[in-house]
């Protein structure tokens, strides 16, 4: 079993903000693959599925970023699943937006969800970064509103290109072939301009 982490606020104020983007990707997997309900559980939402032969646990944590940590530390934990089985989904500043690049480990960035899971599993975990672009060099004052606004109407389309791109390729990303998973993605995407 792998256990697969979409990052966001809970409630529907937050819905489009572009720091829910992991919940956005969450959402699109479970539909994409008729994952079963959302169910409350480990102070989170959790729905189940497969993609191809893994059995993938998705879990959108309740806690507000600052603990999401804890939420997946109970989750790894109840399943007696390590570090290796985690993937997270995450918005990034330093990404051009809608571009996705997966990786194992590295810095924070500044992002506190990636801060409360570091804090309770360590920095070696798979990470999905959707990129969502910075809105400026030299302008840290408007990092908060960019992270925390809503996506533009202008950017709908692209969103929904990007997030059905992420759930179409989805079983590269279980089967381990993060390389091939990044290609198909970058591929649709070039495909629905």
């Amino acid at each position: 079993m792998q256990l697969w982490v979409g990052l966001g606020n809970p409630g529907g104020q937050y819905s489009l903000h572009r720091h829910n983007v992991g919940f956005m990707a969450a959402d699109a997997i479970a539909e994409g693959h008729g994952f079963g309900p959302w169910q409350k559980k480990f102070r989170s939402l959790v729905s189940e599925g497969r993609l191809g032969r893994n059995r993938i646990l998705l879990i959108k944590p309740q806690t507000f970023m600052n603990d999401s940590g804890d939420a997946v530390q109970q989750a790894l934990r109840f399943y007696k699943l390590d570090v290796d089985a985690l993937t997270v989904f995450h918005d990034e500043l330093d990404l051009a937006p809608f571009k996705v690049k997966v990786r194992v480990g590295g810095g924070l960035a500044g992002h506190n969800g990636l801060r409360s899971i570091d804090a309770a599993l360590g920095p070696e975990f798979r990470r999905v970064r959707i990129g969502i672009g910075h809105p400026g060099p030299g302008r840290k004052d408007l990092v908060t509103p960019h992270v925390l606004g809503n996506y533009a109407k202008a950017e709908m389309e692209p969103l929904s290109d990007l997030l059905a791109a992420i759930a179409s390729e989805a079983e590269w990303l279980a089967d381990g072939d993060d390389t091939r998973f990044m290609s198909e993605v970058a591929l649709r995407l070039q495909q629905a301009e």
